[in-house]
């Protein structure tokens, strides 16, 4: 749990609103597994999108902040290439959990498309 706080720290302000997008996310994508709606469809998608935009808006930000910081400093050669790459490496925890949060509501929502799929008497 140590590391996960972490990674979630080092992704910094992006990961908040990834958070809250991609826990709303999960939730819909649970209750359509439990109760599959066609009308719950399209709100899965579109938090879908907003989770991973949200997560890549914190990507973006992350790397421009990075930029900045070793422009400004005038950090060259070796330190400058060792900061940019932890920048962009803390900067991609946005990417990461966004990705981690958008799979964990995929599978549920496929399992809720398997379910409607059996319901309705598909033959296949």
């Amino acid at each position: 749990m140590g590391a996960m706080w972490e990674h979630f720290r080092d992704g910094g302000w992006g990961m908040f609103p990834t958070l809250v997008f991609g826990l709303i996310l999960v939730v819909v994508s649970i209750r359509y597994a439990l109760s599959p709606r066609q009308r719950d469809v399209p709100l899965m998608i579109s938090l879908a999108v907003l989770t991973f935009v949200s997560g890549a808006l914190g990507f973006v930000s992350g790397v421009m902040t990075t930029f900045h910081f070793v422009a400004e400093g005038g950090l060259k050669g070796e330190e400058a290439t060792a900061i940019t790459l932890q920048g962009v490496a803390e900067s991609l925890n946005n990417v990461g959990f966004a990705l981690m949060l958008l799979t964990l509501a995929t599978m549920s929502a496929a399992y809720g498309s398997w379910k409607t799929s059996r319901l309705e008497g598909d033959p296949a």
